[in-house]
C-alpha cells in the first residue's frame, strides 16, 4: 500500500465502535479544553446584558474579570453539558466525514470532480448529525455561561428550559445552526486538506502539520460564519434584556434573530466577540484534528501489530508445534504423511509445498495465510529438507 492508502483511510477491518471512540474523544477535547475562552466569546456576544462590564476587546482580560468578579469556577460553568453533548457529536461527526469522503473520492476522480468539492459536501453532511446532538447542549451551555444566568447548575438548567419553554426551546437555534455550521464545516474541512496538501504532502501522521492545518481551518470558518454566530447565541440566549426591549417573550428564526442584532448593534454587532472566537476556533480546531489524526494513527499501527501477531501464531508456531509433535517431518514419520502434510498447505498462487531431499542445506518456508502479504522464514527446520512451490 502507498502512504496515503496506509494513514488517510481508517485501517480496514476497524469496528464502528472504535471509529466513534476516536471522534468523541477528539470532541470532548477539543470543546472543554477551549471552554473558558469560549465562555468570554458569548459573552461578548451579548446585546443588552447590564452586568457584562467589558470594557477590553482582550479575551485575558475579560477572563480575569469574570474569575475576579463571579469566582474561578464561573468560567466553566455548564462545561458537564458539553461535555456530554460533545462526544456522541463529534463522534457521529467524523465517522459520517470518513464514510462520505471514502465513498465519494473514488467518483469524483471518474468525473473529474475537484476532491475539495468532495471534502466540502462530506464535511457538510456531517454537520446535519453533528448539530441534531450538539444543539441542545449549546443551549444549556450558553446559558449558564451568560453573566446573568439564574440557573445553579447544567441539569438544572435542562430541567428549567423545559419545563417553561418546552422542548422545542432546544432546537429553536437549529435552522441556524445549520446555517451557520454548514458553511463552516464545507469551508472548514476544505481548508484543511487544502493546508495538509502543503504542510503534509505525503499524507502520513504529521503531529505539527495536523495542528497548523487545522488552526487555519478554524480561523478562516470563524471568519465567514460570524454574523451567523451572533444570531445564533441570541436564539440560544433569548437574553432577558433585549426580549424587554422589543416587548416580546421570544426571538424566532434567523431573519428576527439577524433584524434584532441590527437594530440593537448596527452592522458592528454582527461581528461582536470576533476575536474571541477566531481565539477559540483556532487552537480548538487544532485540538480536535490532532486528538483524531493521532487517533486515526494509532488504530492503524495497532491493527497492523495484531494482524502481525494473529497471522504468526496461526502459521509458523503452529506448523512447528505440529511437526516437532510428531505430525510433520523429521520425527520419524513416514515420507506418506510428511507428503500429505506440506501438501495440504496452498500457497497463494495456488501449488502446494513439496518436500525433497538434498545434502548439507537449509530449509525455507513460505507462507502466504489468506491474502495477507506475509513471508516469514524458518530456517534449520530439517537440516537434510528444502521446500519448494509447484504450480
Amino acid at each position: 500500500m502507498s502512504g496515503e492508502d496506509v494513514y488517510e483511510a481508517l485501517p480496514e477491518g476497524t469496528s464502528v465502535g472504535v471509529t466513534l471512540a476516536a471522534g468523541a474523544m477528539a470532541g470532548v477535547m477539543e470543546h472543554c479544553v477551549m471552554y473558558p475562552v469560549d465562555c468570554v466569546k458569548t459573552r461578548m456576544q451579548a446585546l443588552a446584558c447590564d452586568k457584562n462590564a467589558f470594557r477590553s476587546t482582550s479575551i485575558l482580560r475579560n477572563l480575569a474579570f469574570i474569575i475576579k468578579e463571579e469566582g474561578l469556577f464561573r468560567p466553566i460553568a455548564g462545561v458537564q453539558a458539553m461535555g456530554l453533548g460533545a462526544g456522541p457529536a463529534h463522534a457521529l461527526y467524523f465517522h459520517c466525514y470518513e464514510t462520505m469522503k471514502l465513498k465519494l473520492t473514488p467518483i469524483a476522480r471518474d468525473s473529474m470532480v475537484p476532491e475539495t468539492v468532495i471534502h466540502g459536501v462530506a464535511g457538510a453532511t456531517a454537520t446535519i448529525f453533528h448539530d441534531g446532538v450538539m444543539c441542545p447542549a449549546e443551549v444549556v451551555k450558553q446559558r449558564m455561561q451568560m453573566c446573568c444566568s439564574p440557573y445553579k447548575g447544567a441539569l438544572n438548567c435542562a430541567v428549567s428550559v423545559y419545563k417553561q419553554e418546552g422542548w422545542r426551546a432546544f432546537y429553536r437555534s437549529y435552522p441556524t445552526s445549520l446555517s451557520m455550521n454548514i458553511p463552516f464545516q464545507a469551508s472548514h474541512f476544505m481548508v484543511y486538506e487544502f493546508a495538509q496538501s502543503l504542510t503534509n504532502p505525503d499524507q502520513q501522521y504529521n503531529p505539527a502539520a495536523h495542528a497548523v492545518s487545522g488552526a487555519a481551518a478554524g480561523a478562516v470558518a470563524a471568519l465567514i460564519t460570524m454574523p451567523l454566530d451572533v444570531c445564533k447565541t441570541l436564539l440560544n440566549t433569548q437574553e432577558a434584556n433585549v426580549l424587554v426591549r422589543l416587548n416580546t417573550n421570544k426571538v424566532v428564526g434567523l431573519s428576527s434573530a439577524f433584524r434584532t442584532v441590527w437594530r440593537l448593534a448596527g452592522p458592528a454587532g454582527l461581528f461582536k466577540g470576533l476575536r474571541a472566537r477566531i481565539f477559540y476556533q483556532m487552537p480548538a480546531t487544532a485540538i480536535s484534528w490532532s486528538v483524531y489524526e493521532f487517533f486515526k494513527h494509532y488504530l492503524t499501527q495497532w491493527t497492523a501489530s495484531g494482524a502481525d501477531h494473529h497471522q504468526q501464531e496461526d502459521t509458523i508456531k503452529d506448523l512447528q508445534a505440529r511437526v516437532e509433535g510428531g505430525g510433520g517431518v523429521g520425527k520419524g514419520g513416514d515420507s506418506s504423511s510428511d507428503s500429505k502434510f506440506w501438501d495440504s498447505i496452498v500457497t497463494d498462487r495456488g501449488g502446494v509445498l513439496r518436500a525433497e531431499t538434498q545434502q548439507e542445506v537449509y530449509s525455507e518456508l513460505v507462507v502466504s495465510h489468506h491474502h495477507h502479504d506475509l513471508i516469514s522464514e524458518m530456517r534449520t527446520f530439517q537440516p537434510n529438507t528444502v521446500f519448494r512451490t509447484t504450480e
